[in-house]
């Protein structure tokens, strides 16, 4: 059992990714009174209180003080990052450094400490109290059980900077920014979204691409937190930038039309969703600024809750002649303009319900902005923006949407400009009761990235009053696609497929010749090709869907990634053009790997091969004919043997399958033949998704038979 608390830490109680029973969530300086009280009337014998630095020195002392006056048994989990970060970052007053906590915690009657720290030889030669002990942060969950087994009040000191305030003091100057990027080879990434879940960041985000959802690092947003790297994913680089030219920003253009405004001098009152860490406040201090140096009445309120990165934020402005009087915050259709920075957000009923189908007009930013469960769902993709664009304009009088993030990647080559691009295009449309000259003001008074918030304005702007010059100064990124060769061509053509099945097979089918060989691709396409024809003969009107399932499916268990084929999808030149387009041309890169060989052997930690790399990946794909001989020293692997019986379990399923389809229950035959895509990513991971797989396509086989 767990008990929540005031602070960061309270998102477990809102998280899906519960370890354990939220037992209570208490007042600040009241963490783990409500353990003091339960503890005698339950077989319970052990309950972990969260507590944040801040809240320790504010008054969570007391509470760690009378958990020991009470005798109870404890763990208290105190985040130490050294900023009150929900408020900004500042500093706690009255604070102590960790060792000096240790001591104190000594002092109160704790029975033991342990420190856990991405950064253990800080602590080397630093006095510490007798009964505290340091490890990495890697050990925490270890740490957490080996406390649970102490009678007594316990306390894990997590000494981690907050990562939202080293995002803030990049951007300030005072710290500096890591010379190398995470990145993930798309190819070998499987999209399980296990590096999601290791890490529980929105910068680890779904993609799809020509082989289904990958995942790919947001380098915008990345706050060079290396969490997404654990795990056994072979997929990861460390990129360090080549000399790679930046585009300048293009100006914007000039001369631009004044609006004609949309509503009347009495006031206008905003409401601005959007994401945490993306500038949501900054805009609505900009905003009141502008107000006051036009000579106008301003006043705003945030709802900021957790949100310090990804999180929802709202802000409400009201904007008048008048003095601002009553309540701030924007109640049931009572919004002139709603400005959406985040879709989801705007889309959201409790922001619908400020919208007035006779009077509201709606700026929203189209961009799909993945959510946490997109992240660390492994099916789960950003769909269409179509359904939360439909139903914002159902409740407003006008509605305008843009795809800001996009323009502001491509324009700026940084998403952070989308907010200030989405309030140019408000102000374009007449939205805003002030000049702009008030609001180039006002950014100049803010301080920060004046001429690229500047710059971004007057796009916004113009996407409103001249898109022809937005159109033409966008730098849209050439995408290296997958060559499919002539080989590939003639055997996939031989399948007798057309139209976008049969483009489809050819793809998968130049992949199979680069895994294996041209006999292999020929069984692939021979397969499919006699699937094609019994679901016809099945079914007369057997869809492309049905047939496509199959070739994507079966394509994706018969080029499962070994070790010689990891090793081919990193030397994959659609990969090293991207990169290179990315990153420049003489861009280098670390690959992190674990293999399962040295892994069963103790080995814990990843291996960065930079300069040995291409040699070694060069060997292992150039033996990947030895795959499936007795020679294939990677193939008596559990692992490499179950990927081989599940090509002849899936096409012996796809058999039986056909057996029970008929006109009425394609959807769910098309369903069961891709259960295989739930079969994601390596060793453990995809042997427990394996049999997971097994359960299910067993299932639906008896409810279709039945």
């Amino acid at each position: 059992m767990g008990g929540g608390g005031i602070g960061c830490h309270a998102m477990v109680t809102i998280s899906d990714r519960q370890d354990s029973a939220v037992t209570g969530v208490t007042q600040m300086g009241g963490e783990g009174a409500q353990w003091i009280g339960l503890a005698p009337f339950t077989d319970d014998r052990h309950f972990v209180q969260n507590l944040g630095d801040g809240t320790f020195h504010h008054s969570g002392s007391l509470a760690v003080r009378a958990a020991v006056a009470a005798g109870v048994t404890m763990t208290y989990k105190l985040l130490y990052n050294d900023a009150v970060a929900m408020t900004g970052g500042q500093r706690a007053e009255g604070r102590l450094d960790v060792p000096a906590i240790t001591r104190l915690l000594a002092l109160e009657g704790v029975r033991r400490i342990v420190i856990t720290t991405p950064e253990p030889e800080r602590y080397r030669r630093v006095a510490i109290d007798p009964i505290a002990s340091v490890r990495h942060r890697d050990e925490f969950a270890a740490a957490e059980r080996e406390l649970a087994q102490v009678d007594g009040v316990t306390v894990l000191i997590h000494d981690d900077q907050c990562a939202a305030e080293q995002r803030r003091m990049r951007k300030r100057g005072t710290l500096a920014t890591p010379t190398e990027r995470i990145v993930i080879n798309q190819r070998v990434c499987e999209g399980c979204g296990d590096c999601g879940d290791k890490s529980s960041c929105l910068s680890v985000q779904p993609v799809a691409t020509e082989f289904g959802r990958k995942t790919q690092i947001h380098q915008a947003s990345c706050n060079f937190d290396v969490s997404c790297t654990k795990g056994d994913c072979p997929a990861f680089l460390l990129v360090r930038p080549g000399s790679k030219v930046r585009r300048a920003v293009p100006a914007p253009p000039a001369n631009l039309p004044e609006p004609q405004r949309a509503f009347g001098p009495d006031g206008v009152l905003l409401r601005m969703p959007g994401i945490g860490g993306t500038g949501v406040v900054t805009v609505s201090q900009i905003l009141q600024m502008a107000a006051h140096l036009d000579g106008l009445y301003a006043a705003g309120l945030e709802q900021t809750g957790l949100a310090q990165k990804g999180g929802p934020v709202v802000s409400d402005v009201r904007i008048g002649k008048e003095p601002i009087g009553g309540a701030l915050r924007a109640s049931r259709s009572s919004a002139d303009v709603l400005i959406g920075f985040d879709l989801l957000g705007a889309a959201a009923e409790s922001n619908l319900a400020v919208a007035d189908p006779a009077r509201t007009i709606a700026i929203v930013n189209s961009a799909l902005v993945p959510t946490a469960q997109m992240v660390t769902n492994r099916v789960v993709l950003p769909g269409s923006p179509d359904d939360a664009l439909e139903r914002i304009a159902a409740v407003t009088r006008e509605s305008v949407s843009v795809d800001a993030q996009r323009l502001a990647e491509e324009l700026f080559d940084d998403h952070m400009p989308t907010n200030m691009l989405l309030l140019g295009a408000a102000y374009q449309r007449g939205c805003l009761p002030v000049s702009a000259e008030a609001i180039e003001q006002a950014i100049r008074l803010n301080g920060a990235a004046v001429e690229v918030t500047l710059a971004a304005f007057a796009w916004g702007r113009a996407v409103v009053a001249d898109p022809a010059a937005v159109e033409a100064a966008r730098a849209v990124p050439e995408q290296p696609v997958v060559a499919v060769d002539e080989a590939a061509r003639v055997v996939a053509a031989a399948a007798g497929l057309s139209g976008a099945v049969g483009d489809a097979v050819a793809l998968r089918v130049a992949d199979l010749i680069g895994f294996q060989d041209e006999a292999y691709a020929r069984r692939y396409a021979d397969d499919v090709r006699e699937f094609a024809a019994a679901a016809g003969a099945r079914v007369a009107a057997a869809s492309d869907e049905l047939v496509g399932a199959y070739a994507e499916n079966l394509h994706k268990l018969m080029a499962y990634k070994d070790e010689y084929e990891v090793a081919r999808l990193h030397l994959d030149a659609v990969e090293l053009a991207r990169l290179g387009a990315e990153f420049g041309p003489d861009a280098t890169a670390t690959v992190l790997l674990h293999p399962p060989v040295l892994r069963a052997l103790g080995m814990k930690r990843k291996l960065r091969l930079r300069r040995t790399a291409t040699p070694l990946f060069r060997t292992l794909r150039a033996a990947r004919r030895l795959r499936g001989t007795r020679l294939d020293v990677f193939g008596y692997s559990a692992m490499r043997r179950t990927e081989r019986e599940l090509v002849a379990e899936y096409r012996e399923l796809a058999a039986r399958a056909l057996e029970h389809a008929d006109a009425g229950n394609l959807a769910e035959v098309t369903a069961l033949l891709r259960l295989p895509e739930a079969i994601r990513g390596y060793e453990e991971l995809k042997l427990a998704r394996v049999a997971e797989f097994r359960a299910e396509s067993a299932a639906a086989l008896t409810r279709l038979a039945g």
